[in-house]
């Protein structure tokens, strides 16, 4: 065969798997809808067409001999079969390994365990990253999940703590008025001071509450400075001396010599001065409160130690609730000798929000061996803040993002 012919015979072939090739696109549009085996199937037969066509045009033109397309014929049909056996097959484990990835997609947010799927039917790179994207969407929305359910009992928590510590409060005033107004009262003085302590309270409860809204807003504004540890510290125990007085409980600690905190003084004020009253709080008379601070390599850690008795484990992730008081949690009975006493539920959400808004974190551990303990048992909150520029300007950024706020509650 002379280099014309093979030109003519290449011409020829093109332009047969040419037109193959547009009808095998034309069925593949139609077939868009059906299964990939199908799609897969048509490749092999678009292959197999198109050298048929080719080797029927070209001995029509004389240039190959009747038993050269007889052999050629023969050996094409056979790979073509095997080609359109290995293509339906391939679609079918394709086929399997997709609707293993479809049964496991309709599970997800579904609230059942994820199973993943087995290595084997995983099939290639794309479905094995598929995946494990799937599982990690699995996981994210568990979490998603568990913590929605968290919130949803907190808001349930809050709704039932509103009800009862705002309404009581309010049907006893409601009550002493009455009584004010009936010339009935014993003791006049005595029912306007209580009437006084109780609009205090439930002021502190309704600041509380609107602090915790502008942190789950994401609209706490914090304006970070640098200012002495012992300062803050110092300020918090002043405050926080007339109670533990009252309670007969001895404030001590102490913080590392010229330690200072980058942060919002207001707000790392407010968290002491939370934390020291919860400890206060729950440790019984003629216990200690400690305070602890000092410079780590990451930051500033402060550390209150009390006397509480101990928090069950299954309590330990909700201290941080909004409205968990953990009456069961806490061992002294000091709690609940007077309303008063009562945390409103809301100290400890509030300082880990401002912590949170620091980016830092709080941790909570029973600590065994506390004097002054019966059981020898305490609890002990962690504060971690960093103190490396890039945390704060996150810190800053963050918090001007959101826009102005007004000023911290007290």
């Amino acid at each position: 065969m002379t280099g014309g012919d093979l030109g003519s015979a290449g011409l020829i072939a093109l332009s047969c798997a040419l037109a193959v090739g547009l009808l095998g696109l034309w069925v593949g549009w139609l077939l868009r809808r059906h299964s990939i085996r199908w799609q897969l199937g048509l490749v092999a037969l678009v292959a197999v067409a198109a050298s048929y066509l080719g080797l029927v045009a070209v001995a029509q033109q004389m240039l190959i001999s009747d038993h050269d397309l007889a052999v050629v014929t023969v050996v094409s049909s056979l790979a073509g079969v095997i080609a359109l056996v290995v293509a339906l097959a391939l679609g079918r484990t394709l086929v399997r390994w997709s609707e293993a990835l479809r049964a496991e997609v309709r599970r997800v947010g579904t609230g059942a365990p994820y199973a993943p799927v087995p290595a084997q039917p995983r099939g290639p790179r794309e479905f094995r990253d598929l995946a494990d994207e799937l599982a990690d969407a699995h996981r994210r929305l568990d979490e998603s999940a568990t913590r929605e359910r968290r919130l949803e009992e907190s808001r349930r928590e809050l709704v039932s703590w509103v009800s009862h510590d705002l309404r009581t409060p309010l049907a006893g005033m409601r009550a002493m008025a009455e009584a004010l107004d009936d010339d009935m009262a014993p003791d006049p003085a005595r029912y306007h001071r209580q009437i006084r302590a109780e609009v205090d309270r439930m002021t502190d409860m309704v600041d509380d509450l609107f602090e915790l809204s502008r942190i789950h807003a994401g609209t706490l504004r914090i304006r970070p400075e640098r200012v002495p540890l012992t300062d803050l510290v110092s300020d918090a125990v002043a405050g926080a001396d007339p109670l533990a007085r009252a309670r007969r409980i001895r404030l001590d600690g102490g913080v590392q010599a010229g330690v200072e905190v980058v942060a919002d003084p207001a707000g790392l004020s407010r968290v002491i001065s939370n934390l020291l009253m919860n400890a206060i709080r729950h440790t019984p008379a003629d216990g200690v409160v400690e305070i602890h601070g000092r410079s780590t390599a990451g930051g500033i850690e402060l550390t209150v130690t009390d006397r509480c008795g101990g928090i069950p484990a299954d309590d330990l992730p909700r201290v941080f609730d909004v409205a968990w008081q953990g009456d069961a949690a806490r061992t002294p009975g000091g709690l609940d000798e007077g309303r008063h006493d009562r945390g409103a539920g809301l100290g400890l959400a509030i300082v880990k929000g401002i912590v949170e808004a620091h980016r830092g974190r709080i941790l909570v551990e029973n600590v065994e061996n506390v004097e002054n303990v019966e059981s020898g048992v305490g609890c002990r909150f962690l504060v971690h803040l960093p103190q490396d520029q890039a945390a704060h300007e996150a810190a800053r950024e963050a918090t001007d993002d959101a826009g102005p706020a007004p000023a911290h509650g007290s």
